[in-house]
C-alpha cells in the first residue's frame, strides 16, 4: 500500500483571503499565480481579485506548487478552537495543493497533501513539539490509524445506500453525537472536531519529523481492521466506552480502562451507579492524569491550552435563572427557570450519557456527552462526568457542577500518555496500556 493523499478541510466562508509564496499552477484553466488574492462568489462562481484584476473560475479551483518543497500558502482569519473557551482567528501556513470548493453559498478551502506530512503538522499541532520521542511515536501512530479509519468508515457510509443518522428525536428526548461524518467533500477537518491540524504555522521540530518517521506507515490494528484511535486530553482517571459517546457500536480495543500502572480503581467501583461516580468524581484518585508536573503539561498542552488549570478535578456553577437562559441559547430549547438537573445514565468512567433537564416550561432528556456539554457551558464543559449539587430553590436556586478531565475519554489519555512517556514507558506500552488487544502493524 502506498502512502495516501488525503484532504483536509481548513475552513469555510463567504469570503476567503490567502496569499500564495510561490508559483501555483492550475492546469485545468491553464493559470499560474502567486501573490495575494481574495476570493468571493458570484452566482455560484468563484472569482479571485488580486489588484485590479478580477479572475472568474467556476465551481472549483485546484493550484498545486510548482515547488513542492518550499512553495507554501497562507490562509489568513482562520479559526482555530471553534466553540471552546480559547476560539481565535490567526493566519496559517500550508504546504501542498490549495483546493477551492463553491459549496452552499460559501468557499471552502482544502489543503490536499501526503498523509506522513499531515501527521508531522498534527502532531506538532495537538502537543507540544517538545515533548518525549515515545509519547510523539505513539500519537503518530494512533493519529495515523484514526486518519485511515476514518476514510474507510467514510467510504462505507457513502455506498451504504441509506442516509447515516447521528441523532435521535422525540418530544421528551434528544440524542445526538456529532462524528466526523458531518464532513462532505473532504476527508477530515482541521480543528478539535477531527485532529488539529495547522499547517506548517506551529514549527515543528527533528523529534516530531523522527517520530512519524519511525513509525512510517504503523497502525493498530483489531482483527485485521484498522481501528478508531480516539484520543482525549484528560480521562480524569478511567477511559469511556466508545458507544456512550459517539454511534451505539462496542469495539473491542476501546474499553474502560483505569489510568494507572495497575489497571484498578483504588476501590470496587461501578461509576455508572450515581453514588460511586459521586464519591469518584468529588476526590482525586490515583492517575497517570492526576498530575500538576509543568514540564509534562507543556509536552501535551499548547499555549492556549495552558490556561486551563483544573482539568483532572473542576466545578462551575450556575443561577437557575441564567442557566436557563444559557441551554435555551446554547441548543434552541426553553427549558425556563431550571428546577432539577438528572443525571439518567452514565457511562463507564462516570461521564453522564442521558442527562434530564426539568425547567419550569418543559422536561425532556438530551444527550450525548458532547450535546450535555455543549448546553451547560457558552462554549464546551470540559466533560460530562459530573455531579450535581443544588442549593435553594426557585430562581434562587444554584447549581454546582463538579466535574472530572477534559474531553470524551475515550481511547488514549494525551496527559495520561505524557505521563506514561516521562516514567519510561516506550510507545507500544502507550498504545497498548489504552488500546486493549490490538496489535500494530505497518500498512507502508
Amino acid at each position: 500500500m502506498k502512502a495516501p493523499v488525503i484532504q483536509v478541510g481548513i475552513l469555510s466562508e463567504s469570503e476567503v483571503r490567502f496569499e500564495l509564496k510561490g508559483s501555483y499552477s492550475n492546469h485545468s484553466h491553464g493559470k499560474y499565480l502567486s501573490g495575494s488574492y481574495t476570493v468571493r462568489l458570484q452566482n455560484g462562481a468563484l472569482e479571485l481579485e488580486t489588484g485590479n484584476q478580477l479572475i472568474v473560475i467556476g465551481e472549483k479551483l485546484l493550484l498545486q506548487p510548482d515547488h513542492p518543497g518550499t512553495d507554501s500558502f497562507v490562509l489568513h482569519e482562520v479559526t482555530i478552537g471553534i466553540n471552546f473557551h480559547w476560539q481565535k482567528k490567526e493566519d496559517q501556513e500550508f504546504r501542498g495543493n490549495l483546493k477551492l470548493l463553491s459549496v452552499a453559498d460559501k468557499i471552502t478551502v482544502i489543503n490536499e497533501l501526503p498523509v506522513e506530512d499531515y501527521l508531522i503538522s498534527v502532531i506538532s499541532s495537538e502537543m507540544s513539539a517538545t515533548s518525549s520521542l515515545e509519547l510523539l511515536k505513539a500519537h503518530a501512530v494512533i493519529s495515523r490509524s484514526w486518519l485511515l479509519a476514518q476514510i474507510e468508515k467514510g467510504l462505507s457510509v457513502r455506498t451504504a445506500g441509506h442516509e447515516y443518522q447521528s441523532a435521535y428525536y422525540s418530544d421528551d428526548e434528544l440524542m445526538i453525537w456529532y462524528d466526523r461524518e458531518d464532513h462532505v467533500g473532504f476527508d477530515v477537518c482541521a480543528d478539535d472536531h477531527c485532529q488539529r491540524y495547522q499547517g506548517i504555522t506551529r514549527a515543528s521540530t527533528t523529534l516530531v519529523e523522527l517520530a512519524v518517521r519511525q513509525t512510517e506507515g504503523e497502525v493498530l490494528i483489531h482483527g485485521n481492521r484498522l481501528c478508531d484511535t480516539r484520543f482525549s486530553k484528560c480521562c480524569g482517571g478511567v477511559t469511556e466506552l466508545f458507544g456512550n459517546t459517539w454511534e451505539p457500536v462496542d469495539h473491542p480495543y476501546l474499553q474502560r480502562v483505569y489510568d494507572n500502572a495497575r489497571d484498578i480503581p483504588e476501590a470496587h467501583t461501578d461509576l455508572t451507579r450515581e453514588e460511586d461516580a459521586r464519591a469518584w468524581i468529588m476526590t482525586k484518585p490515583v492517575a497517570f492524569c492526576n498530575t500538576t508536573d509543568k514540564d509534562v503539561l507543556c509536552q501535551v498542552l499548547n499555549d492556549y491550552d495552558q490556561t486551563t488549570h483544573d482539568f483532572y478535578r473542576w466545578n462551575i456553577s450556575y443561577a437557575a435563572p441564567e442557566l436557563g437562559e444559557l441551554i435555551k441559547s446554547r441548543i434552541g430549547i426553553d427549558f425556563g427557570v431550571i428546577r432539577d438537573l438528572v443525571p439518567m445514565e452514565r457511562g463507564v468512567s462516570g461521564r453522564i450519557i442521558r442527562l434530564k433537564i426539568v425547567g419550569a416550561n418543559k422536561t425532556m432528556i438530551i444527550g450525548k456527552e458532547l450535546e450535555i456539554r455543549k448546553a451547560l457551558s457558552a462554549t464546551h464543559l470540559y466533560s460530562s462526568a459530573f455531579v450535581v449539587e443544588k442549593t435553594g430553590t426557585g430562581e434562587s436556586c444554584r447549581f454546582v457542577l463538579h466535574g472530572a478531565g477534559w474531553g470524551h475519554g475515550v481511547g488514549l489519555c494525551q496527559i495520561g500518555a505524557a505521563v506514561m512517556g516521562a516514567k519510561g514507558y516506550r510507545y507500544r506500552d502507550i498504545l497498548l496500556h489504552y488500546f486493549r488487544g490490538a496489535e500494530l502493524e505497518r500498512r507502508y
